[in-house]
């Protein structure tokens, strides 16, 4: 088995916010890969405009590099590509979402917003980009980190192309497999209640007492969710 980790919108380089559990899961046999996604600037080609295709089929590659099955892990936004990248990918095997969307065909990051954009965002419309606010994003995102951890994260963090918050899911895998929902409890980027309500779709549901990253705060529960998968 081996897993692919998926991750959030307005960062960059996702094997560095997946590497705490890569190392635990790699010393119990388990490898890891985080591809890159073209809407946050990754794979050395300039931004695409049709970002979420682009990272579909960025993440969709990957999964189809290998015969090996697959756990695929999404995270936040992740979990939207990760539910498209899917479609029709045979050694797909598990599915998991950490405090993620979790989409029905049709529906975008523009259909889970509030009217209001919250405060932790900037958004420029005229530049046709979005990102975190560098003076937000600790508190918000990754309050339960350990202080390294956290310097390092502001380092990785991208203005990330505006056409994925409008581009709907044409297809969606998620319902032909088994699926997990983590819910982080003490998420302040996207509360409790909103992944509860995305967990309904889920076959299993598992809450952690973690921020919106706990691959980096609590990377052994983590990994025990993901051996532990039937």
């Amino acid at each position: 088995m081996r897993v692919v980790f998926v991750h959030g919108a307005c960062v960059r380089d996702g094997s560095w916010w997946w590497h705490p559990t890569a190392a635990i899961l790699q010393s119990r046999g388990v490898t890891s890969v985080a591809p890159g996604l073209p809407s946050c600037g990754e794979g050395g080609a300039p931004v695409p405009i049709d970002g979420l295709h682009a990272d579909v089929a960025a993440v969709r590659a990957v999964l189809t590099a290998s015969t090996e099955p697959v756990v695929l892990v999404g995270h936040s936004y992740g979990g939207i590509v990760a539910s498209e990248a899917a479609v029709g990918v045979d050694t797909v095997r598990h599915m998991v979402f950490i405090s993620s969307y979790l989409p029905e065909p049709g529906e975008s990051l523009s259909t889970f917003g509030a009217s209001t954009p919250p405060p932790f965002l900037d958004f420029d419309p005229a530049g046709g980009t979005f990102g975190g606010r560098p003076e937000l994003f600790a508190e918000t995102f990754v309050q339960d980190c350990p202080p390294d951890i956290v310097s390092e994260s502001l380092t990785r963090l991208v203005r990330q192309t505006l056409a994925v918050t409008q581009q709907p899911v044409r297809e969606v895998a998620w319902p032909g497999l088994p699926t997990t929902y983590v819910v982080c409890t003490d998420d302040r980027g996207t509360p409790a209640a909103a992944q509860r309500d995305f967990a309904r779709r889920a076959d299993t549901v598992i809450e952690l007492p973690t921020g919106h990253h706990p691959f980096l705060s609590q990377p052994q529960a983590v990994a025990d969710i993901i051996t532990a998968l039937p």
